[in-house]
């Protein structure tokens, strides 16, 4: 069973194509324009052992608002379109993510409902060119488009730049563990038999 989605969703501020593949090896092809985003989402798909390819071209002479939050968006889709009808998932997920002075845990749940939740410290912080205070709207798209529970909770750290790093390994790995198929469910990991 192939679990991997195209993407395609082109707007007034941002044309974007992605393609996921949620049993792949880590491999990720990433173009987005801004780099510390790149760098992020490769290192999402490494720790979460999916191959990942965005190709993103936005309106970064306004900002970059609208390419990070259309990226999660488009990889939301792409997730939920990779699991189907979720038939045999493990169905929640969670991990923990060091970076030195920083821990940040990332708790999922594939249930059909969306919610976002975080305390992670990026208010008016800037790692080099890219502001922080996008990352929680990237996790925000992701988790709505994905039809997902998210939460984020940074549990120590002070640099910026290994607080989002932190939750986007975090993220990778939470996802990896809740997209794995079990042998022991029959159907849907749920008394509904619906997620």
């Amino acid at each position: 069973m192939s679990r991997e989605a195209q993407i395609q969703r082109r707007t007034a501020e941002t044309d974007i194509r992605l393609s996921l593949n949620l049993d792949g090896a880590g491999e990720a092809e990433v173009r987005t324009g801004v780099g510390f985003f790149d760098h992020m989402l490769t290192l999402f798909a490494r720790h979460g052992l999916m191959d990942l390819s965005v190709v993103c071209e936005g309106d970064l002479h306004i900002d970059q608002h609208h390419s990070v939050e259309d990226v999660g968006i488009c990889l939301g889709m792409a997730i939920a379109e990779a699991l189907g009808d979720k038939q045999g998932i493990v169905r929640y997920g969670h991990a923990l993510a060091p970076m030195d002075e920083t821990l940040v845990l990332c708790a999922l749940d594939l249930s059909g409902r969306s919610f976002f939740a975080h305390d992670l410290d990026v208010s008016k912080r800037f790692i080099g060119a890219f502001d922080a205070e996008l990352a929680p709207e990237f996790f925000r798209a992701a988790a709505d488009n994905a039809r997902m529970n998210l939460h984020l909770r940074q549990l120590s750290g002070e640099n910026g730049h290994h607080i989002v790093e932190a939750a986007f390994k975090a993220f990778g790995r939470a996802l990896d563990a809740a997209t794995r198929l079990d042998e022991r469910v029959t159907g849907v990991p749920s008394a509904k038999g619906t997620l």
